[in-house]
């Protein structure tokens, strides 16, 4: 690439205030040395050695952070410059790489020096690490393969709400796990969310000017500058404020009417707190929400039916103004948020608003995790307060969330690009979506080729850390090797939208910045402060600010709670550890798709209890076949082993977690997610991941599927093995090693718990328990023929209930 496209890049990408975290710690440093010159700092930490060091690894982790380094070439033959960074760190790190030649960069960025500067300085500081850190990645592969039990720089285990198998999904199990889901990648009071998220809706400002004109004309006024909303409850009671926002809206629609403002689809307040939403796995309410008005009258009606898959918005309503800043608030919603993604099975992202009195604050949730904007009091911003309203109103499908790339028009459909031809496939019954907020949120389709409606194809979409490698090439490449049992790759891509790639945070957050705000769980630096400041009318246009006046022209009883509670003036409020923070910036994920030519079904929905044992043989000899072409599964799981259409033999399917086992680098992924029910006793306690622990998840998966299944359907128990959803890994570790321990307690355990349809299977787990815990004990080396003695137990299962049969 030449020197203008790189420029070219630069500008299109600016650094804007992506670097502002960093600035601001090493000035506060600065200003605690009581020296002016910045150099002098740096002289100063770095006659302290580790002083520098730490500085240079958190410039680097801050530019890695910027969507512009994965955009700029490398200058040694990595993917792009993000791998040239990477090596840098792992240099300065390691101390391989004197972190005094970063001073010249680190200056530059301090100062505010230009951007074409400031990269500039980083190639010439990543072209003096070459010749130290190329030593590190060796040109030949070394003597011998691996052992097995390597650990390939595996990184621990996490999980999330979409890793449940067989739940009521109760919120006292669901709301820790939906926490911890969301809240390391948590930031709110977020100055720059409105302008992100309503900046690009045609006409907002002009609309919005005429509607609230209209609401201060009105006989009697709706809104006064020195009043606010003029019939805004006294007491922020529920049903008070309810009825204010479903009139309110209602209003605002018929005055943009009146101006020749017309949506193109017509949405409708719902506001039935009392009532649970159809479409959860539990009783799930919400406060009040946008949806969908199929009838696309202008008034609504109460008897329109609705459920979750009809939900744009959510809200959340609290009477106490304080309440805005606590940690309940903003999770409510994170429900609501996972109802909707669980329920709309092309929603990219979700936004929302909690309301807290008269304090309001606007929510967007991904698969990366949640954004907040600074709170507003809507009686002194009635302006933003209306632009908001009028925004959710106006928004276009894609601006709600919705994927551009999967269009519906008598049917829905999609496009790919295949050996240079653009192929149409028909989206057609959704097959699989994880119940989750952040995460990889898998759906899997039944689709077809439109001009080949009887050869079924899955349609695969996920959201990966975008370092790890794709799922599709590793498919491609087993289905080349010619393994079987597997199932086979069609095509994959990485999905554009926009003429983008969709990843979250320069697509779907259009390239909001994550070193602004705060995390409130993250721990706070003492010396690091980012200033944040509240929505104000500034954003719709100069002459529409708030009224410096707020003497009142309507004599009205007007509650503390809803007149005084007004949001906290701009504060300094603490950022996060400067490392933390760039490590979790350096997060994103990226939407990827996959085409697989075989189409099954959950060995939950076989026509008999002997389906269940076709399901795992074929489940079986998939993974051994991939362990032959040297790819280790890493994830067995009940929705990851499948029985074909006709009953006859099983697949694998689901290479998300799966690795090259004579691989020298680890997957690059900040983490791994799996089913925990299933995982292998050794796997839970931490041990490094081989086939032997793939293969003891096999057993795992018939004991479950043995508990749970009820009959043909897919029909499924809640057990009280439930609560091993929610168990630590090393409680559930010891509770699945005392389980099969001994022999006369696993058979009182499953001869107790297993259904009724299940019974006949009951001789096979007991020998199966047998072979893959001899002496009830875990194995202790590996070894290949279990997969043969496994299959031996399954074929004669198999063939014993075609006997009584």
């Amino acid at each position: 690439m030449t020197d203008p496209l790189r420029s070219a890049i630069i500008k299109a990408k600016p650094i804007r205030h992506g670097l502002d975290a960093f600035r601001e710690s090493a000035q506060t440093l600065s200003q605690e040395l009581n020296v002016s010159s910045i150099a002098t700092v740096l002289d100063r930490i770095g006659s302290e050695g580790k002083g520098l060091q730490d500085h240079a690894l958190d410039l680097v982790l801050a530019l890695q952070a910027l969507p512009t380094s994965r955009l700029l070439p490398s200058s040694s033959g990595e993917k792009n410059l993000f791998g040239d960074l990477s090596r840098l760190n792992q240099a300065i790190n390691i101390g391989d790489f004197d972190p005094r030649r970063v001073t010249p960069l680190l200056i530059a960025v301090i100062n505010n020096e230009s951007d074409d500067i400031i990269w500039h300085k980083v190639y010439d500081v990543v072209a003096e690490s070459i010749p130290l850190t190329a030593v590190a990645k060796p040109s030949t592969p070394p003597a011998s393969d691996p052992p097995h039990t390597a650990s390939f720089q595996q990184t621990p285990w996490t999980f999330n709400t979409g890793s449940f198998a067989d739940t009521s999904d109760l919120r006292k199990n669901v709301d820790p796990i939906l926490k911890s889901e969301v809240e390391d990648n948590l930031r709110i009071d977020h100055p720059d969310f409105f302008d992100t998220f309503f900046g690009q809706i045609p006409r907002l400002r002009e609309m919005t000017t005429a509607v609230l004109r209209s609401c201060k004309d009105a006989e009697p006024p709706l809104f006064q500058e020195d009043v606010g909303w003029v019939d805004w409850p006294d007491i922020c009671e529920e049903t008070a404020v309810l009825q204010f926002l479903r009139r309110h809206i209602n209003q605002l629609l018929l005055f943009a009417d009146e101006h020749g403002f017309r949506p193109s689809k017509r949405r409708r307040c719902i506001a039935t707190p009392n009532m649970p939403i159809p479409g959860s796995v539990s009783k799930r309410k919400l406060d009040v929400g946008l949806a969908y008005n199929s009838s696309n009258e202008l008034e609504e009606s109460d008897r329109q039916s609705y459920d979750w898959s009809h939900i744009l918005i959510p809200g959340e309503l609290k009477s106490n103004p304080r309440e805005d800043n606590y940690n309940s608030t903003w999770l409510d919603l994170v429900r609501y948020a996972r109802e909707i993604f669980s329920a709309q099975d092309t929603r990219r992202f979700v936004l929302g608003f909690t309301l807290c009195g008269s304090i309001m604050r606007l929510w967007e949730f991904d698969r990366l995790g949640v954004v907040g904007s600074t709170p507003f009091d809507i009686n002194k911003d009635g302006e933003i307060f209306a632009s908001i309203i009028l925004g959710y109103l106006w928004m276009s499908e894609e601006e709600l969330g919705f994927d551009p790339t999967i269009v519906e028009d008598d049917g829905r459909y999609t496009h790919i690009q295949r050996d240079g031809q653009v192929e149409r496939l028909c989206v057609e019954e959704l097959m699989k979506r994880q119940r989750s907020v952040a995460g990889r949120a898998t759906t899997c389709w039944r689709g077809s080729l439109m001009d080949e409606s009887k050869r079924g194809l899955v349609i695969k979409d996920s959201w990966e850390y975008e370092e790890r490698h794709e799922e599709g090439l590793l498919l491609k490449e087993a289905t080349e090797a010619g393994v079987k049992n597997v199932a086979r790759y069609y095509h994959h891509e990485t999905v554009r939208t926009g003429g983008e790639v969709d990843d979250i945070l320069a697509n779907v957050r259009k390239g909001l910045s994550n070193t602004v705000g705060r995390n409130p769980f993250q721990r706070r630096a003492a010396h690091s402060e980012v200033v944040t400041s509240p929505i104000t009318s500034s954003a719709l246009g100069p002459g529409r600010g708030r009224s410096k006046s707020r003497s009142r022209t309507i004599t009205r009883k007007r509650s503390s709670s809803s007149v005084q509670a007004s949001m906290p003036p701009p504060k300094r409020s603490c950022s996060d550890s400067p490392v933390k923070q760039d490590m979790q910036q350096r997060r994103n994920r990226v939407h990827r798709r996959l085409v697989m030519q075989d189409i099954g079904k959950s060995i939950y929905e076989g026509s008999s209890p002997r389906a269940i044992l076709t399901g795992l043989l074929g489940g079986i000899r998939g993974h051994e076949s991939l362990l032959d072409a040297k790819i280790l599964h890493r994830d067995v799981s009940i929705g990851n082993v499948m029985l074909n259409i006709a009953e006859d033999d099983g697949f694998l399917i689901d290479l998300d977690l799966a690795i090259k086992i004579d691989r020298e680098n680890a997957s690059g992924a900040p983490s791994k997610t799996g089913t925990k029910v299933f995982m292998a006793i050794g796997a839970l306690y931490g041990e490094d991941h081989n086939f032997m622990h793939d293969l003891e998840s096999f057993f795992w998966v018939l004991f479950w599927s043995c508990i749970h299944c009820t009959g043909p359907g897919g029909q499924r128990r809640v057990s009280e093995f439930q609560a091993w959803n929610f168990e630590s890994t090393e409680n559930l570790a010891k509770i699945k090693a005392g389980s099969v321990l001994e022999e006369d307690k696993f058979s009182k355990e499953v001869d107790k718990n297993f259904a009724t349809y299940c019974t006949p299977l009951i001789p096979c787990i007991k020998e199966m328990r047998k072979v893959v815990f001899p002496e009830g004990k875990r194995w202790l080396r590996e070894d290949r023929q279990l997969y043969s003695r496994m299959k031996a137990v399954l074929q004669r299962a198999r063939k014993d209930l075609d006997s009584i049969e």
